[in-house]
């Protein structure tokens, strides 16, 4: 699957067409990239969609719409996939009948297949995006990378598996921005910290945050938190595992630990502040004191596109900020006491290469826990403590430790959540 050209009603050839293919096309993240896709049908093609399965009538939906040559489902559900595309087109008389690969591989096998001039968008919530991830580079395409935690969990192996500098974009709106003001810099393409001269002109990356639902709360304050309540997001709609994780701040301690990799900046040198406007996505500060900050409206259509197109802008992608009115934007210190989980990932960092990956895994089990009602909110970080402080780390640590790591981490968790009932 290569891109290509595409001709014009005038009957000339226009701009290379981009190849794309997304994986985890049926959450937030993969149905804003087909919303973008959508309104720029001349730039991009969806040549390939994976989904984890859970909701097959959108994933027939979306194969409907955009015809892509290959379709991947997590789960073992060929037969069901294939009688709900077959209702979405019973009134298409235009024959299609996509590939579909099903199982746990079947991301990274469908990864595995892109071509160099391709972009994967790796949409995935959670550490099984790591197989998709590596797979993505392996093949030499562009990784737009929404999923953080493969990255996270995957560390020097996903550094080491990137075959050119600039492979991986980040999509994660904080690390956009962060992307978009190194690119400010005279020297700098964006996407490292270090310029063309194998020096660092970065001072500070600044982090922001919105501080999630609980702005402003002291630990009592949240003994009794729901799931409701932790999910009701004031700025940003997201699927719930990240809006649990932006309530705790443990998505900023995952975030932390990303940027630290992305840009080459000692997580020590990444400031994290709270900024509930979500306006501001967050920054750099030179080593002679200016900051550039990116500023833009709450929206993830806006980072995701630059993830297909890096580093072209699309036009119309967000209706942009009205300076033409009066507003504030707020920065405020993040309190520690109250939310440790930046604290406990700048730890894992310092602690070893396979502390990230535990860091990670157990709180996946205890956002679920707590999600099915089987853990108290304070107990996803404060459990996430534990676990970390009984894990002995391994320094550059190779595929199979990584999974040894998280499968130990997960199996303590879960223990935990056992005995916290």
């Amino acid at each position: 699957m290569r891109a290509g050209r595409r001709q014009n009603n005038a009957g000339d050839w226009g701009e290379v067409v981009r190849d794309v293919f997304i994986l985890g096309s049926t959450g937030s993240i993969g149905t804003q990239a087909l919303e973008v896709i959508t309104q720029n049908p001349e730039r991009f093609c969806v040549r390939a969609l994976s989904a984890g399965g859970s909701n097959l009538a959108l994933l027939a939906r979306q194969a409907a719409r955009f015809r892509p040559e290959i379709i991947a489902i997590s789960l073992d559900k060929g037969e069901e996939f294939a009688d709900a595309l077959a209702a979405e087109l019973s009134d298409s008389k235009a024959k299609y009948q996509p590939e579909v690969l099903t199982g746990e591989d079947a991301s990274a096998l469908l990864a595995r297949r892109a071509s160099r001039e391709a972009v994967v968008l790796n949409g995935i919530t959670g550490g099984v995006g790591l197989a998709p991830t590596l797979a993505a580079l392996e093949s030499g395409a562009t990784l737009a990378l929404a999923n953080k935690e493969s990255l996270i969990v995957g560390g020097a192996l996903v550094k080491a598996a990137c075959q050119r500098p600039g492979q991986i974009v980040p999509v994660d709106s904080e690390h956009s921005a962060i992307a978009q003001a190194l690119a400010s810099g005279v020297h700098h393409k964006g996407l490292t910290s270090v310029n063309q001269d194998g020096c660092s002109e970065v001072s500070q990356i600044i982090l922001t945050a919105s501080g999630g639902p609980f702005r402003g709360k002291k630990r009592a304050d949240l003994a009794q938190v729901s799931a409701q309540q932790a999910l009701n997001h004031p700025t940003w709609s997201m699927g719930p595992v990240v809006t649990i994780n932006s309530s705790t701040l443990v998505n900023k301690g995952l975030e932390l630990i990303e940027a630290h990799l992305l840009f080459d900046v000692e997580p020590e040198n990444i400031v994290p502040v709270i900024h509930p406007q979500s306006i501001v996505h967050s920054g750099v500060t030179w080593r002679d004191g200016a900051t550039i900050l990116q500023a833009s409206p709450p929206d993830m259509r806006l980072p995701i596109a630059l993830g297909l197109d890096w580093p072209a802008r699309l036009e119309k992608t967000v209706t942009p900020l009205d300076f033409t009115s009066a507003q504030q934007w707020q920065f405020e210190p993040v309190d520690h006491e109250t939310f440790p989980a930046i604290k406990l990932a700048r730890a894992a960092v310092a602690a070893s290469s396979s502390h990230p990956a535990v860091y990670n895994a157990a709180n996946e089990v205890f956002v679920d826990a707590f999600l099915k009602g089987n853990l108290p909110y304070l107990q996803i970080v404060d459990s996430l403590a534990q676990v970390l402080s009984e894990h002995t780390g391994i320094d550059n640590p190779d595929l199979g430790q990584i999974m040894d790591a998280q499968t130990w981490a997960k199996a303590k968790a879960q223990e935990i959540v056992i005995n916290t009932r």
